[in-house]
């Protein structure tokens, strides 16, 4: 991998303003939830594209499953 050094030559620098931290602290960015074993039969079909799309992404497939059942689950729920 070639590292390109970027230099720009035209135009004028504006002021420098410096922003308000806004990231959160590492300790908030550990997700941890409780959570429930459950055995559960999933067609072949389902679980190959989890797993493409996890190892395509570097990610989890199980992860994706458990994130697109929470996201049904808050979405549903917000709804009368």
């Amino acid at each position: 991998m070639n590292a390109k050094t970027v230099r720009y030559t035209e135009g004028p620098i504006r002021e420098v303003r410096k922003v308000k931290d806004f990231l959160p602290s590492p300790d908030q960015l550990v997700f941890r939830q409780d959570s429930v074993k459950v055995t559960l039969s999933l067609s072949k079909s389902s679980v190959d594209f989890f797993k493409k799309i996890a190892r395509l992404n570097n990610g989890k497939y199980q992860q994706m499953i458990r994130q697109l059942i929470d996201s049904y689950v808050e979405h549903h729920r917000s709804q009368p």
